[in-house]
């Protein structure tokens, strides 16, 4: 892999009558140290001034994601475990609870494929049954480019 990479993140929320799907593909930076696979890029919201930075940390034991800027929060996905953690956003902090059912990863030398399902509370009270699909592409692979 190289330290250039496109990032595709794919987010879905199940909720009780209702279904919420965002993706955002950008340029980011890969680092292997170990075991564990480092996945950095920035994310612009529409609409608000500033940006989030985010860190992905992956290995056999989870994937963890920090985003700092405008949104801060520190998530920890382990399956079969809850993780509480504070949600600050421009509009108020929310209490955010992450139960990770399935986590799955496949690596090969040009890409990183990660699909984790969870269960998220917010401020103690069940919100949704959520997939995050990521997808991390060596920049040297033939299909590397941003649409």
């Amino acid at each position: 892999m190289t330290e250039e990479v496109l990032v595709s993140v794919k987010g879905m929320q199940m909720m009780t009558d209702d279904q919420d799907e965002v993706e955002i593909v950008t340029h980011g930076k890969y680092l292997k140290k170990g075991n564990k696979h480092y996945i950095t890029y920035e994310e612009v919201v529409e609409g608000m001034d500033g940006k989030i930075q985010n860190l992905i940390k992956l290995d056999e034991h989870g994937m963890e994601v920090t985003k700092k800027g405008l949104t801060n929060v520190h998530m920890i996905f382990e399956k079969d475990k809850k993780n509480m953690t504070c949600y600050s956003t421009p509009f108020g902090n929310l209490m955010v609870g992450i139960s990770a059912t399935n986590i799955d990863v496949n690596t090969t030398e040009e890409n990183i494929d990660i699909e984790v399902r969870y269960i998220l509370d917010l401020n103690y009270e069940h919100m949704a049954d959520c997939t995050i699909n990521l997808n991390i592409k060596s920049k040297n692979n033939q299909e590397f480019h941003l649409s």
